[in-house]
């Protein structure tokens, strides 16, 4: 199957809710550390197969957002995955450095322990350092 034919399987397979947007949680391949969960549109699917660096949407920008472009914490693609309602992506990814916007490896580093909700992992990068 060629490129076109294997995105439009995908893109076929795939259920986007009434905004074009479908949830994808990144994962990373080796360890099976979920980093983070973001949105992918039509282009952004097409992009992440086509050039296999992880490109979500940004629902606040409204544009694309191809992970890494600013903070150089850059997410390749090792497998993609859809379930079997097609209405969620596990992307199976190399992650470089951090995930989460907050230095932390990812983006889960809250959790309820002994009725309280705490921080359980501190960032490993200053914000500023990966944004300016």
């Amino acid at each position: 199957m060629d490129q076109d034919s294997t995105i439009a399987a995908v893109l076929g397979a795939l259920s986007f809710d009434a905004n074009g947007l479908v949830p994808a949680i990144a994962q990373q391949h080796d360890t099976g550390e979920v980093l983070m969960m973001a949105w992918m549109n039509r282009d952004s699917v097409a992009e992440t197969l086509t050039t296999g660096r992880v490109c979500y949407w940004s629902r606040g920008r409204g544009t694309l957002w191809r992970k890494g472009e600013t903070s150089h914490q850059v997410q390749t693609l090792k497998e993609f995955r859809i379930d079997c309602d097609g209405d969620t992506i596990l992307l199976l990814v190399e992650q470089e450095g951090v995930a989460c916007h907050t230095g932390r490896r990812d983006c889960f580093f809250r959790a309820v322990r002994d009725g309280a909700l705490v921080e359980i992992a501190a960032p490993l990068v200053d914000p500023a350092t990966l944004y300016g």
